[in-house]
């Protein structure tokens, strides 16, 4: 997802002559193309000084504000602070991005070294005194200012940032607040740092081709090249990455193997080791209680919902509540089913956690004769982005080029750019979709440089997506599952949402927008991906170019809601659990096990079921930026299922309809309260009854 860092205003920046910077790319404009980091000249070694610089120069920006001796005003306050930063930001944009998804053990040194930096950096802005004062006498005439709605929201999110940042404090508790937020960052990195090497240490070894059983040539030629790569020649290895680990599950005949790598996933972090989470996990979460206590707020999850469509705990859990009970009634019906699969194979054992895959994938060919195997030949990687991409055209009216001999950090890395139907630059995109040990789990979109608009100059965007889809073998292209099309879709939503911007400031542009909002751009996408109008024009066999017959999408379209009780189940559990953390009123250290296993008892998660993340792994919470946030995914989808009606009613790929959602959600950034800019699209506000239609909960 999105990484938050102070405002990056331009790509063009002021060269730093001093002496020994002078090769540091950091420190002039980038000679690319469009602006795009160059990233050949970047060395490890160019972060550290333009760190320290970029810290410097915002210094010095932030005290000519304060020095300033004209009265406060909107220009001389708010867009100063707006336009504070430059330096520092542009660093931070290569580098964070550069480690998550290229990292090695020097990177994350830096990280480590460079945290306490940034937090005492960000901490002198928002407990500086004179500068608050300053932002307050703008803030408290706003309404005689004469203000554009988003020059409002921005005076309004700089005002909040300084309430909510300490500003208030007397000096002694400002003191415990920078103590606080030093050190959470540093956890918060350490955490991210121990499940990326569980990520990468933890593997199976399969040396017999009995291990081998039921498992699909795809992945057995995938395994083989694994083994390879981490010196058993001759083996096949099964890794924690989630195009290894996954099939693995849904097809391997090896019952103790099955448990074997699906209990190192789940015990990430959780093992005891130089790795372990749950002290980190425990720590910060005791933290966030004292750091919320300075601040006066209830719980942690007040003051982050507090910003947020949600408002306050309550209402997430409601609507948690409103879910739970029907997704446990479908999930309980699903393991009956599978159990009795069991019996029926003249098995006698309980099903478990590591056994629902595999029976999923048996009863979705029982009952609908669709096999994941089936479709993957359909789904060659670049006839998904073909496809997402015809999408977007039809929608939108946007058209993607890719570029050749541009800047790249690795590889797998492929550059498009943007543009409108009439010719007009939207943005670049980078996209980086295979795993690697250097690239932690999941998928995400992110940016380089933010949409802006500066003295009438439309700056814009340079986004990335980022992925860990199924790599291409010897014998096949990349051939991707269900769930990855799914995922992929999905992030080019993201990506959407911040190429098509059209706001004036950084700090409202692109997907700088609620986290409970930032959703509904990315999982409305999700909804073409396999509506059988849009499969008919992407799916197309990977060795014959022949579309999907009409049989296979009859089979993918009634499988549909198959296995939604297990996948509702398993987000919400997680759901509760971080809300759970996060409604703590005393900073207590707790065993973090115990805690969560007191959340799925009170909840009733059934055993055959575990939690999509366990505390000591679950980085949305701990070292990312979804603390009191990870419902927002449910939230969201509340909102694209209802909007995608909209398209149903009109028509898939109706032109008109998918210009008012890109003017009145995809380019208004978070200038207006998302709510207004939602109903402003469909005309009311949104109903839950889609979503339960849409998973089958009804």
């Amino acid at each position: 997802m999105k990484m938050l860092v102070l405002p990056f205003v331009t790509v063009c920046v002021l060269f730093c002559s001093i002496t020994g910077y002078a090769q540091n790319p950091f420190f002039s404009d980038y000679d690319t193309p469009f602006g795009v980091p160059p990233f050949e000249k970047i060395q490890e070694e160019h972060y550290m000084p333009a760190f320290k610089e970029g810290i410097k120069q915002g210094e010095a920006e932030i005290q000519a504000i304060v020095d300033n001796p004209e009265a406060p005003t909107f220009e001389n306050t708010i867009e100063a602070l707006e336009r504070s930063g430059v330096l520092l930001s542009k660093v931070q944009l290569v580098f964070y991005n550069l480690l998550g998804a290229h990292t090695n053990d020097t990177l994350q040194e830096i990280a480590q070294e460079a945290s306490p930096m940034f937090s005492k950096y960000r901490d002198d802005i928002l407990l500086n005194e004179d500068l608050f004062q300053r932002v307050k006498a703008v803030y408290v005439q706003k309404d005689r200012l004469n203000l554009t709605k988003e020059q409002k929201k921005l005076l309004d999110k700089y005002y909040k940032d300084f309430v909510r940042g300490g500003a208030n404090l007397d000096e002694e508790k400002k003191a415990q607040l920078r103590e606080i937020n030093e050190e959470l960052s540093l956890l918060s990195l350490q955490f991210g740092d121990n499940v990326l090497k569980e990520d990468n240490d933890f593997y199976i070894v399969l040396e017999r081709e009995e291990d081998l059983v039921g498992l699909p040539e795809n992945v057995i030629s995938a395994a083989a090249e694994a083994a390879t790569e981490r010196g058993h020649e001759g083996q096949w290895v099964i890794t924690l990455h989630k195009p290894s680990w996954i099939p693995f599950l849904q097809y391997s005949g090896r019952r103790d193997l099955r448990e074997k790598i699906y209990k190192g996933y789940i015990n990430r972090g959780d093992n005891d080791n130089e790795y372990d989470n749950k002290e980190i996990a425990s720590r910060m979460a005791a933290l966030r209680v004292k750091r919320i206590k300075l601040l006066g707020y209830k719980t942690h999850a007040h003051y982050i919902l507090e910003e947020y469509m949600a408002k306050e705990p309550e209402n997430v859990y409601k609507l948690l509540d409103q879910l739970w009970k029907p997704a446990l009634a479908k999930a309980k019906q699903e393991a009956a089913e599978f159990q009795q699969m069991i019996y029926d194979e003249g098995d006698d054992f309980k099903l478990e956690s590591w056994d629902w895959w595999y029976y999923a994938e048996k009863v979705k060919k029982a009952k609908y004769d669709l096999d994941e195997e089936m479709t993957r030949p359909y789904f060659k990687l670049e006839n998904v982005i073909d496809g997402v991409v015809t999408l977007s055209n039809k929608l939108f009216g946007i058209t993607l080029t890719e570029l050749q001999d541009m800047p790249k950090y690795h590889e797998d890395v492929k550059v498009f750019e943007v543009k409108n139907q009439d010719g007009f630059h939207v943005g670049i995109l980078y996209t980086d979709y295979f795993p690697r040990a250097s690239k932690r789990g999941g998928a995400w979109m992110s940016n380089y440089r933010e949409q802006m608009k500066i003295g009438g100059t439309d700056i814009r965007p340079i986004i990335c997506n980022v992925g860990n889809f199924s790599k291409p073998t010897a014998d096949n292209p990349s051939l991707l599952s269900l769930d990855e099309v799914t995922t992929l879709f999905h992030e080019f939503g993201h990506a959407l949402h911040g190429m098509l911007s059209e706001c004036t400031y950084e700090r409202l542009s692109g997907t700088n927008v609620p986290r409970d909002f930032v959703k509904l751009p990315s999982q409305i996408m999700e909804n073409w991906a396999f509506e059988p109008e849009m499969l008919k024009i992407y799916a197309r066999h990977y060795k014959t170019g022949e579309p999907m017959p009409e049989e296979l999408i009859e089979k993918i379209d009634k499988a549909g809601k198959f296995n939604q009780g297990f996948k509702t189940v398993e987000y919400l559990a997680a759901s509760f659990l971080d809300m759970d953390w996060h409604t703590l009123t005393e900073p207590e250290e707790l065993d973090p096990i115990e805690f969560e296993n007191e959340t799925f008892k009170r909840i009733g998660l059934i055993p055959e079921i575990i939690s999509r993340y366990r505390s000591p792994y679950f980085r949305h919470i701990f070292s990312g930026g979804y603390s009191s946030g990870y419902y927002s995914y449910i939230w969201a989808e509340v909102l694209d299922a209802d909007a995608f009606q909209a398209f149903v009613e009109k028509g898939l790929f109706d032109r008109e309809t998918g210009m008012a959602f890109r003017k009145h959600i995809l380019s208004k950034g978070g200038t207006e309260d998302p709510m207004e800019l939602y109903v402003r699209f469909r005309g009311t506000e949104p109903k839950i009854e889609p979503l339960l239609e849409k998973r089958g909960l009804n």
